[in-house]
């Protein structure tokens, strides 16, 4: 018998630019309740935006963002959300590929324009692996 190829747990980052949500002090506070919730809503999001992109992967029930911080984008009313993401990588199935991730993530996101009801500044979408 051979044993089940090993599952390591690797991680990535993505970083966007909401256009629509006016950056304010209580998005600095992750005990605020604007905070709380823009981070419940944006979890939603990029869940399901990452769903069909880990599918290549092999990694769909073993992804997850662990770790978001907002801050304030270029422009006076953006927001820029950073979002520390990990995934199960397994040795016989397809290798993480930023490249590929960033490219289902922008078709996922009408050319990074749209996240559910958020806009995207569309040469904000960064993923790092």
């Amino acid at each position: 018998t051979t044993a089940a190829p090993k599952q390591t747990s690797r991680n990535f980052t993505l970083n966007f630019t909401l256009t629509n949500l006016r950056y304010t002090a209580d998005l600095d506070a992750p005990s605020s309740r604007r905070f709380l919730s823009t981070v419940k809503v944006m979890n939603h999001y990029v869940s399901l935006a990452l769903l069909v992109p880990l599918l290549g992967l092999g990694a769909v029930s073993q992804r997850t963002c662990v770790t978001f911080s907002l801050r304030s984008g270029r422009h006076r009313d953006d927001t820029t959300v950073d979002a520390v993401c990990s995934y199960k990588d397994n040795a016989s199935l397809a290798r993480f590929d930023r490249e590929k991730l960033y490219q289902e993530l922008s078709t996922m996101t009408n050319n990074v324009t749209k996240l559910g009801h958020y806009s995207l500044d569309r040469s904000s979408l960064y993923v790092d692996g």
